[in-house]
């Protein structure tokens, strides 16, 4: 009779951890540099970036993505086998990964703790509220919005047009009828009534900020340059200006530092932040990447979905940001995701054949920016041989560094050796980064760069909302930020519907916001919504406990 295999939630309730002290004194902290939230998670004080200044940086491997389908290519999971590999072979890396947002975890995502046994652990604790970090950065994004709107109530001695304010709340639930609402209803006591909404919190500027804050500091000082609205002459009103940004900067003492865990097999992991990357940049924060930095000798860390959206955003905003130079790409692919791409998810070789053009789209994006990328093949059980061999085969061919299977989810790290000693011998060749555009362009020529060099479109459209906010945005000296795209995940282009490689697309953008705390602008493209909701069975109907009290329905 077949053995059963356990499930990713019964590996990780059965693991023997090593209390998280430990993990810290291995990977070089100091005791005072640790602060213990129980026995297996801890925070880890900024301080120890004083302390390394001197030690040389790291080696920088950023992990990303084909273009995701509803199959799950397991992201994650190879961040997590890569480096449980690299620990196999010797290596003394860090991993840096994204926190969990609810929302997803209850939706048709699941969490963010990577699977079987590639794995970050505690992974209950980590996909369930975790240290508090996402619950404090919504506190922080609702006190700016209730401090407007009392401003608002008890005089507006800073002569704000409540029609021009853009600051939202937040709360980390898809819930999709917060998406649009209406504020004040029941007289002057409640406020002024305006139309306005709410985003997850995971596209909260304040998460922005606290995922690119380089210290306490640099984070008051971002907060307090938050722009909330205009006054009636058109001149922005900031969070300073209301006196938000102190009280906003002590909520999130705690949150701005990182979170340390570990892998099934030990090796440290800051799991810090988490912005996604199609409505936001999705990356884990910069401290963390830091920290790791002068801690080992490999970062392995995870951009959200696809090169073109999290990978391309980690390159032209967070590197430009925090000065980070990467060595090499990781780009996750899988037999089922490229037969997808191909249109035949059930096919064979010819639907591969066809579906690798989605594969190799996102190898010559990885070459825009002047890395080598090697191909992680995840191999999921029904694959064959044949199969991973045809990918290697196609990856090769189309300019990848290194193409291996990955097979740590059955295997541990010693499953992802051969992918790790690749990653490795791509880190040795000298890097050639650069972001796709100067900061000097124009708003419009940085969002086509990214629209035709990364998405593979041939144009951009600005609708008439985007092309006002260029023209506010260069009037007041906004147009030398960056852009963060905010667009689907499921295509290269804005549309969902297009799979595979689309050609002849036009990239419709139809509104900007300006995040100048955090330091970009981020252009909604299509019908992107920055609230998600809910499908008709979200993930939280399986999620409950046993009869002994334990978690069940956690993926």
């Amino acid at each position: 009779m077949a053995t059963k295999t356990p499930s990713s939630l019964e590996i990780a309730q059965e693991a023997t951890l090593r209390p998280i002290a430990e993990i810290a004194a291995a990977a070089g902290l100091e005791p005072d540099e640790v602060d213990l939230y129980g026995k297996y998670k801890a925070k880890i004080s900024l301080s120890v970036l004083e302390r390394l200044a001197d030690r040389p940086d790291a080696k920088l491997v950023c992990v990303t993505a084909i273009t995701p389908t509803k199959f799950g290519e397991g992201k994650t999971t190879t961040s997590v086998s890569l480096t449980q590999g690299l620990g196999a072979i010797g290596r003394n890396p860090v991993l840096c990964l994204r926190e969990a947002s609810l929302g997803p975890v209850f939706g048709i995502k699941g969490g963010a703790a990577g699977a079987g046994y590639a794995q970050v652990v505690p992974m209950e604790d980590m996909n369930l509220h975790f240290t508090g970090d996402i619950h404090a950065i919504g506190a922080a994004n609702n006190l700016l919005a209730a401090m407007l709107e009392a401003h608002l109530l008890h005089g507006n001695e800073l002569g704000i047009d409540p029609l021009s304010i853009s600051w939202r709340r937040c709360v980390d639930i898809n819930d999709r009828a917060l998406r649009d609402t209406v504020v004040g209803l029941g007289g002057r006591a409640n406020g002024y009534p305006r139309q306005t909404g709410w985003d997850i919190t995971a596209a909260s500027e304040v998460m922005a900020i606290v995922a690119v804050a380089r210290d306490l500091f640099d984070l008051r000082a971002r907060l307090g340059a938050i722009t909330v609205g205009s006054t009636y002459e058109g001149q922005p009103v900031t969070a300073e200006q209301l006196k938000a940004a102190g009280a906003m900067t002590v909520l999130l003492k705690e949150t701005i530092k990182p979170n340390l865990v570990q892998t099934l097999e030990g090796q440290p992991a800051f799991v810090h932040c988490g912005p996604f990357a199609n409505i936001a940049h999705g990356n884990s924060s910069l401290v963390a990447d830091r920290i790791g930095l002068k801690l080992g000798d490999i970062v392995v860390t995870e951009s959200g979905f696809g090169a073109d959206m999290g990978m391309e955003k980690f390159f032209d905003i967070v590197c430009r940001i925090g000065g980070l130079t990467p060595s090499a790409v990781v780009l996750v692919a899988t037999v089922k995701a490229l037969k997808h791409h191909g249109g035949d998810p059930e096919g064979g070789a010819e639907a591969i054949e066809a579906g690798s053009a989605n594969m190799i789209r996102h190898l010559s994006t990885i070459r825009e920016f002047g890395l080598n990328a090697v191909v992680a093949v995840n191999r999921f059980p029904n694959d064959t041989d044949e199969e991973i061999e045809q990918i290697r085969r196609i990856a090769l061919a189309n300019g990848a560094f290194a193409a291996e299977a990955n097979e740590a989810v059955v295997k541990g790290g010693e499953g992802a050796a051969a992918l790790a000693e690749a990653v490795v011998a791509a880190t040795d060749q000298p890097s050639n980064f650069a972001p796709v555009y100067p900061l000097e362009d124009s708003i419009e020529r940085k969002i086509e760069a990214i629209a035709t060099r990364v998405y593979g479109a041939d144009g951009i459209l600005l609708q008439p909302a985007a092309r006002k906010k260029i023209e506010e945005y260069e009037r007041v000296g906004f147009d030398k930020l960056p852009i963060c795209m905010a667009k689907t995940h499921l295509s290269l282009s804005h549309d969902p519907t297009l799979a595979n490689a689309p050609t002849g697309f036009t990239v419709t953008v139809r509104d900007i916001r300006a995040y100048t705390g955090a330091g970009w602008l981020v252009a909604l493209c299509g019908d992107m919504q920055t609230m998600p909701g809910y499908g008709r069975t979200p993930a939280a109907q399986n999620v409950d406990i046993d009869d002994e009290g334990r978690t069940i329905g956690l993926f």
